[in-house]
């Protein structure tokens, strides 16, 4: 049964593969290129929680800044930050930089082929590492993503419902991983569940595999794989502070190293836990609104202050910087500085003019 099902569905991929800026084509394989692991590696990272869609043009920028994994390890961390600024998910960005110098430093700039050696690696899991392994040394390795659970799941027909099915799912894919030609099978069975196998109306007529398929045979398959009710998320709040130097400067600081946003610049602001703290200078503060942003396990609710300076202020907090590039801000922040500036008080003031 695993010959069969690999060989039909690799026959589906060599006609139907994606193309993407960090993918080697079935054909180009089939003479002998093979992937770049750095590459593999850069858009695996960058690819967890994030669309394929948003990924490729942060990666298209990397490559073309940084086209090695050494000349990464070489970046400066405030300029990797910077240019990985909205991709969210920060500790990414960090584990990313920490993992480039490992393989720099200690691998002489070669990614480990083994399963064993790169989960050794700095921010690199189950899931990376198996992704790794197959799709750039073609190892036998399984690779399980939302998309592999949902093809597993309605091929055999596992009403058990996620997150409990995960290690049944794992186990089912592991049956049909082949030894021949295993990194292209890992991307077939992806791309499958991005663009036939889909969450909702899954297209099996034009599915390689909707004779084996035992959900589609009991008509269920728009229902698998089925997941538990997820909680309720909680909402935090907190304030932060945009102050505009008359010259043209703007107040920053450099967010902590460790937590959410960690080492990312960003404007100065309180907690998300609702209490409140003093602001980084004495100014006549004015309300600019509110934002509101969605992270994993909260949403966040952030009051946005804006102030004018003027003179040699001495801030608390942070310090000013002229020619700010909102990019360079998470998500988060340029949300909190695009209120600020467009803000009836900022127009009103000029400020930033």
């Amino acid at each position: 049964m695993r010959d069969q099902l690999s060989r039909e569905l690799l026959n589906w991929y060599d006609l139907n593969a994606r193309s993407m800026p960090w993918r080697v084509s079935p054909q180009d394989r089939a003479h002998g290129i093979m992937p770049d692991p750095y590459r593999v590696w850069l858009s695996e990272v960058m690819l967890q929680q994030t669309t394929v869609a948003a990924v490729r043009a942060y990666f298209q920028r990397f490559t073309a800044r940084w086209p090695t994994v050494s000349a990464l390890a070489a970046a400066p961390d405030a300029e990797v930050m910077a240019e990985w600024a909205g991709l969210g998910y920060y500790a990414r960005a960090r584990n990313l930089l920490a993992c480039a110098r490992e393989v720099a430093n200690n691998h002489m700039g070669v990614f480990p082929q083994t399963l064993s050696g790169l989960r050794a690696l700095p921010g690199v899991g189950p899931y990376t590492a198996a992704a790794i392994s197959s799709i750039a040394f073609d190892q036998a390795e399984t690779v399980v993503d939302g998309n592999v659970e949902r093809v597993m799941s309605r091929l055999f027909a596992v009403e058990t419902p996620l997150p409990q099915a995960k290690a049944e799912l794992t186990a089912l894919a592991a049956s049909l991983t082949p030894v021949v030609r295993a990194g292209d099978y890992a991307q077939a069975v992806m791309d499958l569940g991005a663009t036939i196998c889909t969450p909702r109306n899954p297209l099996c007529a034009l599915c390689p595999l909707s004779k084996p398929c035992k959900a589609a045979a009991m008509g269920i398959q728009a229902t698998l794989p089925r997941k538990l009710a997820k909680p309720v998320k909680p909402t935090r709040t907190g304030t932060v502070w945009a102050a505009f130097h008359r010259d043209g400067r703007v107040l920053v600081e450099d967010r902590p190293a460790k937590g959410l946003l960690g080492g990312m610049i960003g404007l100065p602001g309180t907690e998300w836990d609702g209490r409140e703290s003093g602001p980084p200078l004495a100014l006549d503060w004015i309300g600019a609104g509110e934002i509101k942003h969605t992270f994993t396990h909260f949403h966040l609710i952030l009051r946005v202050m804006v102030g004018q300076v003027s003179g040699t202020p001495n801030p608390e907090r942070g310090r000013f910087v002229a020619d700010i590039n909102p990019r360079d801000f998470p998500t988060l922040m340029q949300k909190a500085y695009d209120l600020a500036k467009g803000s009836e008080f900022a127009l009103e003031s000029k400020i930033g003019s």
